[in-house]
């Protein structure tokens, strides 16, 4: 087996791994590596299976053209793909832009109305 590596994970994954792993008999860090493992080994593969969920999810075949199995692994794909996405975007700036009022917490947990001036107002 190789040598571990350092590697800084996300903490909603390292918590999501430490549950699963417990309900497994495996360790967080052995939990990761067995997810990690399971996903090399599906987008590696190139099989008809895995070519339609690229399709699919590359919107060249219809969704309802994967089996159940293909349908789980592209939607579990697609999941991933909007959460990195959505990381990327500021929902507020967007809002603002848009000279939306968005209501959030503040840097100090407080509620707060955040107006597209730049303004901020607490709400009590």
């Amino acid at each position: 087996m190789a040598a571990d590596t350092p590697t800084r994970v996300a903490i909603d994954l390292m918590e999501a791994a430490a549950l699963e792993g417990s309900l497994e008999q495996r360790s967080a860090k052995g939990q990761i590596d067995y997810w990690a493992r399971i996903g090399q080994k599906v987008t590696r593969r190139d099989t008809a299976s895995r070519r339609r969920i690229e399709r699919c999810l590359g919107g060249d075949l219809p969704w309802s053209a994967l089996r159940p199995a293909e349908r789980r692994v592209a939607n579990a794909e697609l999941d991933l793909a909007i959460e990195e996405a959505a990381d990327q975007v500021s929902l507020g700036g967007v809002a603002a832009v848009a000279g939306i009022v968005t209501v959030a917490l503040d840097d100090q947990g407080r509620l707060c109305e955040f107006h597209p001036d730049g303004s901020v107002t607490l709400l009590p």
